[in-house]
C-alpha cells in the first residue's frame, strides 16, 4: 500500500467531521478528541518527513547528483510516480 500526503489530508478531515457530529455524548466525543490528538502526532511526523525529503530533493536539484550519494532517503524515482 503506498500513502500519499493527500491520503493524510483526507483523514485529517474525516476526522474533522468525526469531531463535529452534534450526536455524540461526552464519552464519545472525548474518545475521538484523543484519537485526534494521536492522529495530530503521527500527521506532524509524516509532514516532517515529507518536508526533509523535500529538502534534500532540493538539495539534488540545485547542486547536482553529486549529493545522492550522501541522501540514502532520496531513492531514483518509480514508475508509479
Amino acid at each position: 500500500m503506498k500513502n500519499k500526503l493527500t491520503d493524510l489530508n483526507d483523514h485529517l478531515f474525516m476526522q474533522l467531521e468525526r469531531l463535529g457530529d452534534e450526536d455524540m455524548d461526552a464519552d464519545k466525543i472525548e474518545q475521538e478528541a484523543k484519537r485526534a490528538d494521536a492522529m495530530v502526532q503521527v500527521a506532524d511526523q509524516i509532514i516532517r518527513n515529507a518536508d526533509l525529503q523535500l529538502k534534500a530533493a532540493n538539495l539534488i536539484a540545485n547542486h547536482g547528483d553529486r549529493f545522492r550519494p550522501m541522501l540514502p532517503m532520496i531513492g531514483k524515482p518509480d514508475a508509479e510516480g
